[in-house]
């Protein structure tokens, strides 16, 4: 209540508020329930909501204007819970632990970044010879005999340069051996 408030007053704003549970809490929540797609716990928040609104308004309560308080009390839920829902639509969607736990996990662009620079780093260590047939077959997409034709060598020589050049990158960068069959 207000800081000017007695003792006798709270009390008596306590006893309004429990009558008005009693009364008329049922049907609230039944409403709320309804408003709220079937989530009790969302739809007794409600109901409480609804039961401080009326416990700050007490001249709503007390209006000679209608018979009983319970339009006003539903039109405070309802108005509640399209709020509720307002904000929730209004942000990303609640993700349970169930649901992480199952999710594929996606790399990020700063792991293959760093993959990138590592390869390229340790493409430079290899002789030339390799880093061209490399480059072609693999980075380029030639078939064995367009790069053969590129390089003016035997196909069976692109085979083996690639053959050593990927058995070097290996021992170079170990963390990406699976890759690299």
């Amino acid at each position: 209540m207000t800081a000017g408030s007695t003792l006798t007053d709270q009390t008596t704003a306590e006893h309004e508020l429990a009558a008005l549970q009693r009364e008329h809490g049922r049907p609230l929540f039944a409403l709320l329930l309804r408003l709220c797609d079937g989530d009790r716990q969302r739809a007794e928040d409600l109901v409480q909501e609804t039961l401080v609104r009326a416990w700050q308004h007490p001249e709503a309560l007390h209006a000679d204007d209608f018979e009983s308080v319970r339009p006003w009390l539903m039109t405070v839920g309802r108005r509640l819970a399209i709020d509720a829902r307002r904000a929730r639509q209004a942000r990303p969607p609640e993700v349970s632990d169930a649901v992480l736990e199952n999710a594929r996990v996606i790399s990020d662009h700063a792991e293959r970044a760093a993959a990138m620079l590592d390869v390229r780093q340790a493409v430079k260590t290899l002789t030339p010879e390799h880093r061209e047939v490399l480059v072609l077959v693999y980075f380029q997409g030639a078939s064995v005999a367009e790069a053969a034709a590129t390089l003016g060598i035997p196909p069976g020589t692109v085979k083996s340069r690639a053959y050593y050049a990927l058995r070097a990158l290996r021992r170079v960068l170990p963390g990406y051996a699976a890759d690299l069959r």
